[in-house]
Protein backbone atom coordinates (compact mmCIF):
# COMPACT_ATOMS: atom_id res chain seq x y z
CA UNK A 1 0.00 0.00 0.00
CA UNK A 2 1.50 3.40 -0.69
CA UNK A 3 1.25 5.89 1.50
CA UNK A 4 1.81 9.52 1.04
CA UNK A 5 1.83 12.43 3.95
CA UNK A 6 1.87 15.75 3.23
CA UNK A 7 1.64 19.28 5.70
CA UNK A 8 -0.37 22.48 5.01
CA UNK A 9 1.25 25.22 7.08
CA UNK A 10 3.53 23.03 8.73
CA UNK A 11 6.44 20.53 7.95
CA UNK A 12 6.21 17.36 8.89
CA UNK A 13 8.71 15.59 11.10
CA UNK A 14 10.18 12.14 10.66
CA UNK A 15 8.73 11.84 14.37
CA UNK A 16 5.13 12.08 13.01
CA UNK A 17 5.68 10.33 9.69
CA UNK A 18 6.93 7.04 11.69
CA UNK A 19 4.12 7.41 14.14
CA UNK A 20 1.56 7.74 11.32
CA UNK A 21 3.44 4.56 8.98
CA UNK A 22 2.98 2.47 12.06
CA UNK A 23 -0.53 2.89 12.72
CA UNK A 24 -1.76 2.91 9.53
CA UNK A 25 -0.04 -0.79 8.52
CA UNK A 26 -3.77 -2.09 10.28
CA UNK A 27 -5.61 -0.55 7.21
CA UNK A 28 -4.58 -3.30 4.81
CA UNK A 29 -6.48 -5.83 7.07
CA UNK A 30 -9.68 -4.43 6.25
CA UNK A 31 -9.60 -2.29 3.35
CA UNK A 32 -11.05 -3.74 -0.03
CA UNK A 33 -7.73 -3.89 -2.06
CA UNK A 34 -6.12 -0.94 -0.69
CA UNK A 35 -3.96 0.94 -2.89
CA UNK A 36 -3.11 4.45 -1.48
CA UNK A 37 -3.58 6.04 1.52
CA UNK A 38 -3.55 10.16 1.44
CA UNK A 39 -2.92 11.82 4.99
CA UNK A 40 -3.46 15.61 4.62
CA UNK A 41 -2.07 17.40 7.78
CA UNK A 42 -3.24 20.81 8.09
CA UNK A 43 -2.91 23.65 10.78
CA UNK A 44 -4.68 26.41 11.43
CA UNK A 45 -3.17 29.79 11.49
CA UNK A 46 -6.15 31.88 12.35
CA UNK A 47 -8.00 29.42 14.31
CA UNK A 48 -10.70 30.13 16.92
CA UNK A 49 -10.37 27.34 19.41
CA UNK A 50 -6.97 26.25 20.05
CA UNK A 51 -8.31 23.17 20.86
CA UNK A 52 -9.17 22.63 16.61
CA UNK A 53 -5.88 24.31 15.12
CA UNK A 54 -5.01 20.98 13.87
CA UNK A 55 -6.62 18.72 11.06
CA UNK A 56 -5.94 15.40 9.77
CA UNK A 57 -7.61 14.08 6.98
CA UNK A 58 -7.18 10.76 5.65
CA UNK A 59 -8.62 8.92 2.03
CA UNK A 60 -8.45 5.81 1.69
CA UNK A 61 -7.97 5.08 -2.34
CA UNK A 62 -8.16 1.64 -4.30
CA UNK A 63 -10.81 -0.89 -6.26
CA UNK A 64 -13.29 -0.22 -3.93
CA UNK A 65 -15.25 3.00 -2.53
CA UNK A 66 -13.27 5.75 -1.10
CA UNK A 67 -13.28 6.08 2.71
CA UNK A 68 -12.50 9.14 4.45
CA UNK A 69 -12.40 10.85 7.69
CA UNK A 70 -11.08 13.73 8.84
CA UNK A 71 -10.80 15.19 12.93
CA UNK A 72 -8.89 18.06 14.63
CA UNK A 73 -7.34 18.50 17.71
CA UNK A 74 -4.72 20.96 19.49
CA UNK A 75 -2.29 18.69 18.29
CA UNK A 76 -1.11 16.88 15.13
CA UNK A 77 -0.68 13.32 17.02
CA UNK A 78 -4.43 13.59 18.65
CA UNK A 79 -5.72 14.65 15.25
CA UNK A 80 -4.23 11.69 13.60
CA UNK A 81 -5.51 9.51 16.22
CA UNK A 82 -9.60 10.77 16.04
CA UNK A 83 -9.16 10.66 12.60
CA UNK A 84 -7.66 7.55 12.59
CA UNK A 85 -10.37 5.88 14.94
CA UNK A 86 -13.00 7.42 12.55
CA UNK A 87 -11.30 5.74 9.52
CA UNK A 88 -11.04 2.52 11.06
CA UNK A 89 -14.42 2.28 12.37
CA UNK A 90 -15.64 3.27 8.81
CA UNK A 91 -13.52 0.49 7.54
CA UNK A 92 -14.78 -2.17 9.35
CA UNK A 93 -18.75 -1.07 8.01
CA UNK A 94 -17.57 -1.78 4.72
CA UNK A 95 -16.00 -4.95 5.53
CA UNK A 96 -19.39 -5.89 6.88
CA UNK A 97 -21.43 -5.07 4.36
CA UNK A 98 -19.57 -6.98 2.24
CA UNK A 99 -20.09 -10.19 4.30
CA UNK A 100 -23.45 -9.26 3.46
CA UNK A 101 -23.16 -9.04 -0.10
CA UNK A 102 -21.26 -12.12 -0.06
CA UNK A 103 -24.08 -14.43 1.96
CA UNK A 104 -22.75 -14.56 5.33
CA UNK A 105 -25.03 -12.55 6.81
CA UNK A 106 -28.99 -12.39 6.35
CA UNK A 107 -29.73 -8.81 5.85
CA UNK A 108 -33.19 -7.83 8.51
CA UNK A 109 -36.29 -7.35 6.38
CA UNK A 110 -37.33 -4.00 5.22
CA UNK A 111 -40.29 -3.00 7.96
CA UNK A 112 -37.99 -4.41 10.89
CA UNK A 113 -34.97 -2.00 9.55
CA UNK A 114 -37.43 0.86 9.23
CA UNK A 115 -39.65 -0.02 12.21
CA UNK A 116 -37.77 2.66 14.43
CA UNK A 117 -36.72 5.14 11.74
CA UNK A 118 -39.90 8.35 12.02
CA UNK A 119 -41.77 9.27 9.24
CA UNK A 120 -40.21 12.09 6.76
CA UNK A 121 -41.86 15.58 7.02
CA UNK A 122 -44.49 16.25 4.61
CA UNK A 123 -44.65 19.75 5.48
CA UNK A 124 -40.76 20.23 4.68
CA UNK A 125 -40.35 20.11 0.33
CA UNK A 126 -37.23 17.74 -0.01
CA UNK A 127 -35.28 20.63 -1.97
CA UNK A 128 -35.37 23.27 0.93
CA UNK A 129 -34.65 20.40 3.89
CA UNK A 130 -31.58 19.53 1.91
CA UNK A 131 -30.29 23.34 1.27
CA UNK A 132 -30.87 23.81 5.14
CA UNK A 133 -28.73 20.83 5.77
CA UNK A 134 -26.60 22.57 3.41
CA UNK A 135 -26.50 26.36 4.96
CA UNK A 136 -25.86 24.44 8.81
CA UNK A 137 -22.74 22.51 7.60
CA UNK A 138 -19.55 24.07 9.18
CA UNK A 139 -17.43 23.86 6.10
CA UNK A 140 -17.71 22.61 2.22
CA UNK A 141 -17.03 19.12 2.03
CA UNK A 142 -13.08 18.53 0.92
CA UNK A 143 -13.28 17.86 -2.67
CA UNK A 144 -12.02 13.52 -3.67
CA UNK A 145 -8.98 13.02 -5.10
CA UNK A 146 -10.42 11.00 -7.63
CA UNK A 147 -12.00 13.78 -9.81
CA UNK A 148 -10.75 16.26 -12.62
CA UNK A 149 -11.06 19.81 -12.51
CA UNK A 150 -12.39 21.11 -15.92
CA UNK A 151 -11.54 25.36 -16.78
CA UNK A 152 -10.48 25.58 -13.05
CA UNK A 153 -12.04 28.85 -11.40
CA UNK A 154 -13.95 30.13 -14.94
CA UNK A 155 -15.61 33.71 -14.03
CA UNK A 156 -18.90 34.00 -14.52
CA UNK A 157 -19.49 36.74 -17.47
CA UNK A 158 -18.97 39.70 -16.13
CA UNK A 159 -18.88 39.27 -12.21
CA UNK A 160 -16.65 38.93 -9.78
CA UNK A 161 -18.34 35.35 -9.09
CA UNK A 162 -16.08 31.96 -10.12
CA UNK A 163 -17.41 28.88 -11.21
CA UNK A 164 -15.54 25.90 -10.30
CA UNK A 165 -16.49 22.23 -12.05
CA UNK A 166 -14.91 19.32 -11.34
CA UNK A 167 -15.76 15.84 -13.20
CA UNK A 168 -15.78 12.69 -10.91
CA UNK A 169 -15.32 9.04 -13.04
CA UNK A 170 -18.54 6.80 -11.51
CA UNK A 171 -21.15 4.02 -12.61
CA UNK A 172 -24.65 3.68 -12.07
CA UNK A 173 -25.15 2.48 -8.30
CA UNK A 174 -28.40 1.98 -6.29
CA UNK A 175 -29.57 3.76 -3.35
CA UNK A 176 -28.23 1.52 -0.73
CA UNK A 177 -24.92 1.82 -2.06
CA UNK A 178 -25.11 5.70 -2.42
CA UNK A 179 -25.94 6.04 0.72
CA UNK A 180 -23.08 3.34 1.93
CA UNK A 181 -20.75 5.77 -0.01
CA UNK A 182 -21.94 8.79 1.46
CA UNK A 183 -21.17 7.49 4.76
CA UNK A 184 -17.79 5.78 4.24
CA UNK A 185 -16.87 9.07 2.82
CA UNK A 186 -18.44 11.05 6.09
CA UNK A 187 -20.21 13.68 3.80
CA UNK A 188 -23.65 14.95 4.40
CA UNK A 189 -24.76 14.15 0.90
CA UNK A 190 -23.95 12.11 -2.34
CA UNK A 191 -24.29 12.67 -6.13
CA UNK A 192 -25.07 9.02 -7.71
CA UNK A 193 -26.72 7.71 -10.82
CA UNK A 194 -29.26 5.84 -9.67
CA UNK A 195 -29.64 2.89 -11.37
CA UNK A 196 -33.49 1.98 -10.31
CA UNK A 197 -34.09 5.26 -12.62
CA UNK A 198 -30.90 5.98 -14.39
CA UNK A 199 -31.11 9.62 -13.36
CA UNK A 200 -28.72 11.65 -11.87
CA UNK A 201 -29.51 11.97 -7.67
CA UNK A 202 -28.55 13.49 -4.71
CA UNK A 203 -29.18 11.51 -1.63
CA UNK A 204 -28.29 13.26 1.52
CA UNK A 205 -28.75 12.89 5.31
CA UNK A 206 -31.76 14.10 7.19
CA UNK A 207 -32.71 13.88 10.90
CA UNK A 208 -31.36 11.61 13.01
CA UNK A 209 -31.07 8.68 11.11
CA UNK A 210 -33.02 9.07 8.23
CA UNK A 211 -32.44 9.94 4.80
CA UNK A 212 -33.24 12.11 1.70
CA UNK A 213 -32.90 11.81 -2.02
CA UNK A 214 -33.34 14.12 -4.77
CA UNK A 215 -33.31 12.92 -8.28
CA UNK A 216 -33.75 14.85 -12.10
CA UNK A 217 -36.47 13.65 -14.56
CA UNK A 218 -36.01 15.71 -17.81
CA UNK A 219 -39.02 14.57 -19.09
CA UNK A 220 -41.20 15.62 -16.62
CA UNK A 221 -43.86 18.63 -16.34
CA UNK A 222 -42.98 21.41 -15.07
CA UNK A 223 -46.49 21.93 -14.11
CA UNK A 224 -46.52 18.94 -12.41
CA UNK A 225 -45.63 18.63 -8.51
CA UNK A 226 -42.69 16.81 -6.77
CA UNK A 227 -43.44 12.91 -6.21
CA UNK A 228 -42.30 11.85 -2.79
CA UNK A 229 -42.56 8.05 -1.38
CA UNK A 230 -41.00 6.75 2.10
CA UNK A 231 -38.40 4.66 0.77
CA UNK A 232 -36.30 1.51 3.03
CA UNK A 233 -32.38 1.30 3.68
CA UNK A 234 -30.77 -1.98 4.46
CA UNK A 235 -29.38 -2.48 7.83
Amino acid sequence: MEFNINGRNLSVSDRFREYAEEKVSKIEQLGDKVQRLDAKVTKETNARNAESSMTVELTVLGRGPVVRAEASAADKFAAFDLAYGKLMERLRRARDRRKVHHGRHVPKGVHEATAPLPPASSSIPLHEEASARAAQSSAAPEEEQTGYEIENDVPAGDSPVLIRRKVFPTRPMTLDDAVDNMELVGHDFYLFIDTATGSPSVVYRRRGWTYGVISLDANCDEKSTAQSELLAYRS
